[in-house]
């Protein structure tokens, strides 16, 4: 993080509040024409010219779900983005603005919140979404990021959790696990620092995982993706908390169980030997690390042939009657397995 003890970085109270906000918003330009007044009045307004609104928000506090020891700043702009958009892609919409909230101690000059907003400003131009408001203000207790996204989307074509029945296919974009041993590695050589601040970080080798955890990416792109191969998700949800969560939460809303194959889990080969390398079980990790920010949904079983080859998709276990439970179905074995919630939770997990 910059340090504030430089007597050329800038302290807030030179800009106060609205020059703040100006000074870090000013090249900002906008992508969507449902953008219609932005930054600079009361309120944004947007014109969703037909279609239906979908909203999300999210917190990121220091100490919590970041830390600046190993999480630089730049990067930091860019995943407050990103996380809030795997919300409204899990919902199968477009997104197309965001609204920025900062809440900053004085140990954090005017430098430290543009490099925030670079992150902010790559996230925005890489999903063409429009940042359209926001807030500044000071804070007790280090840095905290709200970020609200606004996603736009014909009524016929959003997905909720609630619409899978049984016997529909369950499916998972991309790979899992990856972010959370991505966080064990910068864990590792952050305490490694600490107790030895001479001692070089020995990260080379781990470029993927790192990534995953530093700088996820939402997966805006499958709506696309599933346009073209027709089919419509019956309930869709982001893996942020881990895929057991998630999975808990669709067999919640969509009043079904689930089974799920674990050799059928998708995890990168680096994933698993440093998983191995940190004496983890990989399945283990992809049910319960979290932050991965791919897509769970489910699929009539009708759509198997469209979906059964493509690269970006896995197809990992299916839907039964509720009463059935929820379950990991071993590899080999075929011992069943109770999915617990046993992933990211803000209240539990601190520090």
């Amino acid at each position: 993080m910059l340090e504030d003890k430089n007597p050329e970085l800038t302290p807030i109270s030179v800009y106060g509040e609205f020059g703040l906000i100006k000074h870090l918003t000013e090249n900002f330009s906008f992508e969507n024409s449902s953008t219609e007044i932005s930054i600079g009045d009361d309120c944004a307004v947007i014109n969703p010219e037909g279609q239906k609104v979908v909203i999300t928000t999210d917190v990121l506090a220091e100490g919590v779900h970041f830390n600046l020891g190993y999480v630089p700043l730049k990067h930091l702009g860019y995943k407050a983005v990103a996380v809030n958009l795997s919300d409204v892609a899990a919902m199968n919409a477009k997104p197309t603005q965001i609204l920025v909230a900062i809440a900053a101690s004085n140990r954090f000059p005017v430098e430290a919140l543009e490099e925030i907003y670079v992150g902010i400003s790559l996230a925005c131009k890489h999903y063409k979404v429009d940042l359209v408001g926001g807030d500044t203000t000071s804070s007790n207790s280090g840095l905290v990021i709200t970020i609200t996204a606004i996603g736009l989307e014909e009524s016929g074509n959003i997905v909720a959790r609630s619409g899978a029945k049984q016997n529909d296919l369950l499916v998972v974009t991309g790979d899992l696990g990856g972010a959370y041993m991505g966080l064990q590695i910068l864990e590792r050589e952050h305490s490694v620092f600490l107790a030895n601040p001479n001692m070089q970080p020995e990260m080379e080798g781990f470029d993927y995982i790192l990534e995953r955890q530093l700088k996820p990416e939402a997966r805006t792109d499958i709506k696309a993706i599933l346009k073209v191969l027709d089919i419509q998700p019956t309930s869709m949800i982001d893996v942020s908390d881990g895929l057991s969560s998630e999975t808990l939460h669709l067999s919640d809303q969509s009043k079904v169980g689930f089974r799920i194959y674990e050799e059928k889990i998708p995890m990168d080969s680096l994933t698993i030997s440093t998983a191995e390398e940190f004496n983890l079980n990989p399945v283990m990790c992809a049910l319960n690390g979290g932050e991965d920010y791919e897509l769970l949904f489910t699929i009539s079983p009708t759509d198997f042939e469209k979906i059964k080859n493509h690269p970006d998709f896995t197809i990992i276990g299916h839907a039964v009657d509720l009463q059935q439970g929820n379950y990991l179905v071993a590899r080999g074995s075929g011992e069943l397995i109770a999915l617990n919630a046993q992933g990211w939770d803000a209240f539990l997990n601190r520090g």
